[in-house]
């Protein structure tokens, strides 16, 4: 990183570092005073006000406080073995309080203090029109982190006191939350600089081209929860949408991401050549030159658009994350989502090698494998009732020597260019129930080609059988493995009650008919696995190689998901402050 970043960075730290009993400068209780008169009649008055909104960004530690960053990866899903969430267990109970739904709410508060001071600004708007455009950004990031959480929740877009009738005010409907959504992204998109104009010290302020990434995310998002859950998940007396926009959702997602992949200000990280084909390992663990074998510093790194700024010296990470990620090991699922390199699922492909022996699963497969759960075994150990695989997305290089625990400091990527891609022809094939050659080309396949896989085409579809929709799909969950994206897919897909609804299983261990490192062909387990450790025992699962008996890390007897679960609550404590919050269905 150049040294002229670090003044973001600072800029931050300086303000994190204002309260010892808070972790964000917005939760601060003496910030209603930055609205005096002595404040804000400078342009640098509202950008040091504004540059206290990154703190919202989810990053190494979440915004929300206590609520520990690695529940919002990919640990409470489907492609995880870890059974330390209850959620996808569907054990959710109604809180007195929940700090992400008071949270956003001060971050709302925070941004119509500058919308409102903006309004009377003396001087030239011009000079404060990029921070204007900054704080429409995050108070649409607030109100779509409701939006996840909650669905409709009451909009709130002027600086409220004690008496205003807002504080009683109804929820609004999703469909509402969505509008003021999409109104503050056109008015950040309207103000903000290009991604190339942001000079080097402020790299990482939000830019146009983010806001046009996000609002993309929006629409995809909407259209099809819309399409997929519809009004199953509305709260007793929530008013619909007005007209059907899903096909206007979706053209417009379409149509932002093509901007974004065009625009020139953004690349794929693919350094396969200088880093024996592990760019997506390096990426995501990327700080100085010590961080890869290349050399490879964060100036380097053109793929993140919308992302959390860290840094060694001003804001390190602060969680032990290489030492956590290295125990949030992926499920039986998650190994059979990756590709052979003929482009094919496993369970197509005449390349798969099968489950035999340790280490078969990982020839000729897809190079994310190997990036984010180390190289192919030759021996391993069904001992102690974990999964049998490992993990090190996100996990520094030379952990130990070159970064410790709690050190480590790459930027956190919220939306980058391929997630951007895999939107694009998402929102392709969703609006036309087809995609071109050409337009995979411009999109997965350039996923793909980084992984060592051939790419995808509507003849290997039909040759094979394959559901492009469904491989659009996967793809995103091979690429975005861990990124805290899974969930959200599966819930507006409208699949996550049969997906959450699954045992969680880990590797082979076969039978007399289908001999493995762990079971003979009399059908003994060998000295490489004690059954006695795996509480939930085995199941017969489908994988690569068909039906054939895995561990189970966690029972499907645990999981009673359902679309009830799809969002959260509304804290009792809210609904006494304000009776007229009519509570989600399922939780009364």
């Amino acid at each position: 990183m150049k040294k002229t970043v670090n003044i973001f960075i600072l800029t931050l730290g300086m303000l994190f570092g204002l309260s010892s009993c808070q972790d964000y400068f917005l939760d601060l209780k003496p910030q209603d005073a930055l609205t005096d008169a002595a404040y804000f009649k400078k342009p640098a008055d509202f950008k040091a006000y504004v540059t206290g909104f990154y703190g919202q960004l989810m990053g190494w530690r979440s915004p929300f406080g206590g609520n520990s960053i690695y529940q919002y990866m990919d640990g409470n899903t489907d492609l995880s073995t870890n059974t330390g969430f209850d959620y996808p267990r569907g054990n959710v109970t109604v809180p007195a309080g929940d700090n992400r739904w008071s949270t956003p709410y001060s971050w709302i508060r925070s941004a119509n203090i500058l919308l409102k001071n903006a309004e009377t600004y003396s001087g030239n708007p011009a000079e404060i029109k990029a921070y204007v455009a900054e704080a429409s950004f995050f108070r649409a990031h607030a109100y779509f982190m409701l939006l996840n959480f909650f669905g409709g929740v009451p909009v709130v877009t002027s600086v409220l006191d004690v008496s205003s009738p807002e504080l009683v005010a109804p929820r609004n409907s999703r469909y509402e939350v969505v509008n003021q959504i999409l109104a503050d992204l056109d008015a950040a998109i309207a103000g903000l600089p290009l991604e190339q104009s942001i000079v080097a010290a402020d790299k990482g302020r939000i830019s146009k081209g983010a806001a046009q990434a996000f609002k993309a995310k929006v629409l995809l998002y909407e259209a099809t929860w819309r399409k997929y859950v519809g009004t199953t998940t509305d709260f007793q007396g929530s008013a619909g949408p007005a007209s059907d926009q899903i096909n206007a959702f979706l053209s417009e997602a379409i149509a932002l991401s093509k901007e974004v992949m065009e625009s020139g200000a953004y690349s794929l990280w693919n350094q396969n050549t200088a880093l024996s084909n592990l760019s997506n390992y390096y990426l995501f663990n990327l700080e100085d030159a010590g961080s890869n074998p290349a050399g490879l510093t964060k100036d380097s790194n053109k793929e993140f658009i919308l992302y959390g700024v860290y840094d060694f010296t001003y804001r390190q990470g602060g969680q032990n994350l290489s030492h956590t990620t290295a125990q949030m090991l992926p499920s039986r699922k998650m190994m059979d989502l990756y590709l052979c390199t003929d482009g094919l699922p496993p369970h197509k492909s005449p390349l798969f090698q099968g489950y035999h022996n340790v280490g078969d699963e990982f020839k000729n497969r897809d190079l994310r494998m190997v990036a984010h759960h180390g190289t192919a075994p030759t021996t391993a150990t069904l001992t102690t009732g974990l999964s049998g695989y490992g993990n090190r997305k996100f996990a520094a290089n030379n952990y130990g020597s070159y970064r410790n625990a709690n050190q480590e400091s790459s930027n956190y990527s919220i939306i980058r260019l391929a997630d951007v891609y895999l939107m694009y022809a998402e929102a392709l094939y969703e609006r036309n129930n087809a995609i071109t050659d050409a337009q995979l080309d411009e999109s997965v396949n350039r996923v793909r080609a980084r992984a060592g896989v051939a790419p995808l085409t509507n003849a290997l579809a039909t040759t094979h059988g394959l559901n492009i929709l469904e491989e659009i799909r996967n793809e995103r969950a091979r690429e975005l493995y861990q990124e805290g994206l899974r969930l959200d897919d599966l819930r507006r897909w409208g699949i996550a009650e049969q997906a959450l609804g699954e045992s969680t299983c880990g590797m082979v261990v076969g039978d007399a008919s289908y001999t493995t490192a762990f079971r003979n062909a009399s059908g003994a387990a060998t000295a490489n696995y004690n059954p006695a450790t795996f509480v939930w025992g085995e199941e017969t699962v489908p994988t690569a190689a068909g039906n054939l008996k895995c561990v189970v890390i966690d029972s499907k007897s645990n999981r009673n998901f359902d679309r009830r679960n799809y969002l959260f609550p509304i804290p009792s404590g809210q609904i006494a402050l304000n009776p007229g919050l009519v509570q989600n269905p399922g939780y009364n």
